[in-house]
């Protein structure tokens, strides 16, 4: 198949395809004739196997060192792949326990808008322009970090 019917059958953006081609990620396929390149359905698999680990968020080394783990048996190599896969989690959960913390304080802002705009003034931007001043703000307390 040609990069563009890859492309459509994994979801992966063409430029992406090269750049994974680039960084060995995805093996150069053979040319045919013309010079197009002639994808197979190893790299079907392979493209589809590196989307799904991006999905998760794997960085690129991660995900090479996945690839290279596919075919092994080595115990050290399999423990890396757990390992790996611990570091991903403690990464999500750090993330997660920050986006609720941003939750929480977007929630403190929000609540200063009393929506009577005609007769207040709008409480969530006189809160932001005070933190930009240093100075105490509904969403973190005291003064903004800088």
């Amino acid at each position: 198949m040609r990069i563009g019917a890859l492309s459509q059958a994994t979801g992966v953006d063409i430029e992406t395809i090269r750049f994974y081609e680039k960084s060995g990620l995805l093996p150069a396929p053979a040319r045919s004739e013309n010079g197009y390149r002639a994808y197979t359905q190893q790299h079907l698999e392979r493209l589809a196997f590196i989307r799904h680990c991006r999905a998760l968020d794997m960085s690129l080394a991660d995900v090479a060192l996945l690839l290279e783990s596919l075919q092994t048996t080595d115990a050290s190599r399999l423990a890396e792949v757990d390992a790996l896969v611990a570091a991903q989690l403690t990464k999500v959960r750090a993330r997660l326990a920050s986006m609720q913390a941003l939750e929480k304080q977007l929630v403190a802002l929000r609540a200063r808008c009393d929506a009577d705009h005609a007769h207040h003034g709008c409480g969530i931007l006189e809160e932001l322009v005070a933190a930009a001043h240093g100075e105490a703000c509904a969403c973190h307390g005291q003064g903004s970090p800088a």
